[in-house]
C-alpha cells in the first residue's frame, strides 16, 4: 500500500496547541543542532515532529554500542553509520519534505559560518565535555543575534538555558574563557543547574570521573531536555512568551518530583555560584 505524505495532515494534532497560522510559522523556520547523539538526535526528531521545516545538523561521530542507551539513533542495524545520516534519515522519515543540511565533519572553525546561515535558533546536542565546540557555537549565536538553548540530561531531569540576542551571552554566564578543561566542567555543572537536585540520588559517585571526560547518562533525562528545549524552541519561534534567557533557568528533576527556577546575576561571578563551586571543589578533594 502506497502513501501519500501530507504536511496538513501529518502535523494536524498540533492544532489547538498552535494555530494554523503558527504551524506554518514552524514550517518555514530553519534550526541548527550540532551534535545528533544524546540529547541531539532526540532534539531533531522532537523538532521535526513539531513541524519546524529545516534544520542544519552537525556531527562527527558514528554509532556505537555504548550509545544504546539513550541515544534514538543507535540500534544493532545502525552500529558503525555516521550519526547525522542516521538522523537526518529518520527525520525524513517524519517529514520527506524537511530541508536537511549535514555536517558531517561536526562543527569547527572553518564551517560555523555555513552552519548558522539563514537560521532561526540553535539548539545545543554537543557532549557534555566539547568544550571549544561549545564554546564556539555559543559565541557564534552572541555575535550574529541567534537565539540558543541549552538543556542538559542531569541524572533523571534536565536543566534549561535560554541564551537570547541583547541579553547575558553564554560566555558572561559561565566565564570560560581559556580556563583548563575541568574547570569548564566543573562550572558549566553548576552553572546549568545550581540547585543539584539531581546530585542525592547519584548511587556511584566513581561513575563521574571529569579528568577522564566520562560520566553516566539516561534515557529519561535525554527525552526530558528535547521535550523542554523544544517548547522553548516553540516560544522563542513564534514570540510566544515569556521566554526566561540567562541569568534565568530552571531545573526539573522526575526522579524527585521536584521543579526548581533559578537566578544567577552575574552568572559565575554571583557569590552563590562562588560558593557552590568551592563546596562542589572541596567535596570532589575529599572523594578522591
Amino acid at each position: 500500500m502506497s502513501h501519500t505524505f501530507s504536511y496538513q495532515q501529518a502535523f494536524a494534532r498540533n492544532i489547538g496547541w498552535v494555530t494554523q497560522a503558527e504551524q506554518s510559522v514552524l514550517r518555514g523556520k530553519r534550526i541548527a543542532i550540532a551534535g545528533m547523539g544524546g540529547v541531539g538526535g532526540v532534539h531533531l526528531l522532537t523538532l521535526a515532529r513539531l513541524g519546524v521545516g529545516a534544520f542544519h545538523i552537525a556531527d562527527f561521530d558514528t554509532f556505537d554500542i555504548a550509545n544504546f542507551n539513550r541515544q534514538v539513533g543507535a540500534t544493532m542495524s545502525t552500529l558503525g553509520l555516521p550519526k547525522v545520516e542516521v538522523l537526518a534519515g529518520m527525520a525524513r522519515d517524519i517529514n520527506p519534505e524537511v530541508q536537511i543540511v549535514r555536517f558531517p565533519g561536526g562543527v569547527n572553525s572553518g564551517n560555523l559560518a555555513q552552519f548558522f546561515e539563514g537560521v532561526d535558533l540553535y539548539v545545543d546536542g554537543l557532549d557534555f565535555f566539547a568544550f571549544g565546540a561549545r564554546q564556539a557555537t555559543f559565541a557564534a549565536c552572541a555575535r550574529l543575534a541567534i537565539p540558543a538553548i541549552t538543556a542538559a540530561p542531569l541524572g533523571m531531569g534536565t536543566a534549561v538555558l535560554n541564551f537570547l540576542p541583547g541579553q547575558m551571552t553564554f560566555e558572561e554566564y559561565f566565564g570560560w574563557g581559556s580556563l583548563p578543561d575541568e574547570e569548564k566542567a566543573l562550572r558549566f555543572l553548576v552553572g546549568l543547574a545550581p540547585a543539584g537536585l539531581h546530585a542525592r540520588y547519584l548511587v556511584d559517585p566513581s561513575s563521574i570521573n571529569l579528568k577522564e571526560q566520562r560520566g553516566p547518562s539516561t534515557i529519561m533525562g535525554c527525552e526530558l531536555c528535547a521535550g523542554a528545549a523544544a517548547t522553548e524552541a516553540l516560544k522563542i519561534l513564534l514570540n510566544r512568551g515569556p521566554v526566561e534567557a540567562a541569568p534565568r533557568g530552571y531545573h526539573f528533576d522526575a526522579y524527585r518530583n521536584k521543579l526548581v527556577r533559578t537566578w544567577r546575576p552575574g552568572g559565575h561571578r554571583h557569590p552563590l555560584q562562588r560558593l557552590t563551586m568551592m563546596l562542589v571543589k572541596r567535596r570532589r578533594g575529599e572523594q578522591s
